[in-house]
Protein backbone atom coordinates (compact mmCIF):
# COMPACT_ATOMS: atom_id res chain seq x y z
CA UNK A 1 0.00 0.00 0.00
CA UNK A 2 1.52 3.29 -1.09
CA UNK A 3 0.66 6.49 0.70
CA UNK A 4 -1.83 7.62 -1.81
CA UNK A 5 -3.71 4.45 -1.15
CA UNK A 6 -3.64 4.69 2.76
CA UNK A 7 -4.95 8.73 2.35
CA UNK A 8 -7.96 7.24 0.36
CA UNK A 9 -8.82 4.14 2.79
CA UNK A 10 -9.05 6.83 5.36
CA UNK A 11 -10.44 9.27 4.05
CA UNK A 12 -13.69 7.26 3.03
CA UNK A 13 -13.63 5.81 6.78
CA UNK A 14 -13.77 9.10 8.48
CA UNK A 15 -16.18 10.67 5.47
CA UNK A 16 -13.50 13.24 5.09
CA UNK A 17 -11.66 14.49 2.21
CA UNK A 18 -7.83 13.44 1.30
CA UNK A 19 -6.65 16.50 1.39
CA UNK A 20 -7.73 17.14 4.95
CA UNK A 21 -6.73 12.89 5.79
CA UNK A 22 -2.93 14.12 4.08
CA UNK A 23 -2.64 17.46 6.36
CA UNK A 24 -3.62 14.83 9.47
CA UNK A 25 -0.88 12.49 8.27
CA UNK A 26 1.83 14.92 7.59
CA UNK A 27 1.27 16.55 11.07
CA UNK A 28 1.47 13.15 12.59
CA UNK A 29 4.38 11.91 10.87
CA UNK A 30 6.15 15.49 11.98
CA UNK A 31 5.27 15.38 15.42
CA UNK A 32 7.04 11.63 15.36
CA UNK A 33 9.79 12.62 14.05
CA UNK A 34 10.06 15.99 16.49
CA UNK A 35 9.23 13.92 19.30
CA UNK A 36 11.43 10.51 18.99
CA UNK A 37 14.32 12.88 17.60
CA UNK A 38 14.27 14.54 21.11
CA UNK A 39 14.61 10.68 22.63
CA UNK A 40 10.55 10.57 23.95
CA UNK A 41 8.37 7.65 23.34
CA UNK A 42 5.71 8.45 21.57
CA UNK A 43 2.76 5.48 22.42
CA UNK A 44 -0.68 5.20 20.41
CA UNK A 45 -2.93 3.64 22.07
CA UNK A 46 -4.81 0.52 20.88
CA UNK A 47 -1.26 0.61 18.05
CA UNK A 48 1.61 0.66 20.17
CA UNK A 49 4.54 2.66 20.75
CA UNK A 50 7.79 4.02 19.26
CA UNK A 51 10.73 4.24 20.93
CA UNK A 52 14.43 5.95 19.82
CA UNK A 53 17.28 4.48 21.48
CA UNK A 54 20.57 6.26 20.73
CA UNK A 55 23.46 4.26 20.13
CA UNK A 56 27.01 5.54 21.15
CA UNK A 57 29.58 5.81 18.73
CA UNK A 58 32.09 3.21 18.28
CA UNK A 59 35.22 1.94 16.81
CA UNK A 60 35.14 -0.95 14.44
CA UNK A 61 37.16 -2.73 11.96
CA UNK A 62 37.05 -3.81 8.14
CA UNK A 63 37.66 -6.89 7.49
CA UNK A 64 38.78 -6.46 3.85
CA UNK A 65 41.36 -4.20 5.09
CA UNK A 66 42.05 -3.84 8.25
CA UNK A 67 41.68 -0.54 8.53
CA UNK A 68 40.22 0.63 12.16
CA UNK A 69 37.00 2.90 11.59
CA UNK A 70 35.08 5.30 13.93
CA UNK A 71 31.38 5.10 13.19
CA UNK A 72 29.40 8.19 13.91
CA UNK A 73 27.03 8.03 17.18
CA UNK A 74 22.78 7.49 15.82
CA UNK A 75 19.18 7.98 16.54
CA UNK A 76 17.15 4.40 15.80
CA UNK A 77 13.69 3.82 15.91
CA UNK A 78 11.87 0.89 17.52
CA UNK A 79 8.53 -0.24 17.29
CA UNK A 80 6.51 -2.24 19.86
CA UNK A 81 2.79 -3.13 18.53
CA UNK A 82 0.47 -3.22 21.92
CA UNK A 83 -1.00 -6.33 22.58
CA UNK A 84 -4.69 -5.31 20.93
CA UNK A 85 -2.73 -5.11 17.82
CA UNK A 86 -1.14 -8.10 18.12
CA UNK A 87 -3.77 -10.12 18.76
CA UNK A 88 -6.00 -8.41 15.53
CA UNK A 89 -3.19 -10.08 13.49
CA UNK A 90 -3.08 -13.86 14.46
Amino acid sequence: MDNKELIDIVAKRMDRSPRDVAKLLEALSTTLIEKCGGLDIVAIPGFGSFEPKKKLERVTVNPASGKKMLIPPKISLTFKPSTILKSRLR
